[in-house]
């Protein structure tokens, strides 16, 4: 999950810089996580099953491989083990963004924001080149690939409008960008 989108094929220019701009920021400190709202039902769904159903079903697993003896030898037992261990990783992951989530609902038509579909180009690049994200958090699901409104290219776009052409730091130099169409 780098959030790094993979290039087109030939790469194009600057292929290399866009998708490392397009790298989701790391969080440092808790951070807002802005979610439409059918992502944050499906996420606080997802939590819910987990921490009853899933933890459940977990127990029972480490319960039956305990019985069958020996734990030093029993794959069944660190096998279950661990997918304790990545059950709970994903519960706090999944409690880190509940609990600093921001549901947006209320976006303007034709202008970027989280929730958005944008579909841009790439100074030098022709319209057939043209890539569409949907700008939002890594865990929406969408037909498109994603980018958060905290990465570079994400900040610059947001507030924008189909047309607007914008400027933004990526790792290898500033790129320019051409909207050619916001959907929220």
């Amino acid at each position: 999950m780098s959030g790094i989108r993979p290039g087109r094929p030939g790469g194009g220019r600057n292929a290399q810089h866009r998708r490392a701009s397009v790298a989701i920021a790391s969080a440092g400190m808790a951070q807002t996580h802005q979610l439409s709202r059918r992502a944050y039902e499906r996420l606080q769904a997802e939590h819910d099953d987990l921490t009853t159903r899933g933890r459940i079903e977990i127990a029972q697993a480490i319960e039956r491989a305990r019985e069958m003896g020996d734990l030093s030898e029993n794959g069944d037992y660190h096998a279950a083990k661990d997918q304790q261990g990545h059950m709970e990783g994903r519960i706090r992951a999944l409690e880190a963004i509940l609990e600093n989530a921001e549901i947006v609902d209320d976006a303007v038509e034709g202008v970027v924001s989280a929730g958005s579909i944008v579909t841009i180009r790439y100074e030098g690049d022709d319209d057939d080149m043209a890539e569409t994200y949907l700008v939002g958090h890594i865990e929406e699901k969408a037909e498109h690939d994603v980018i958060s409104p905290t990465s570079p290219l994400g900040a610059a776009l947001v507030g924008k409008r189909a047309g607007d052409e914008i400027e933004y730091d990526a790792p290898g130099g500033v790129l320019k960008v051409h909207i050619l169409k916001a959907t929220s």
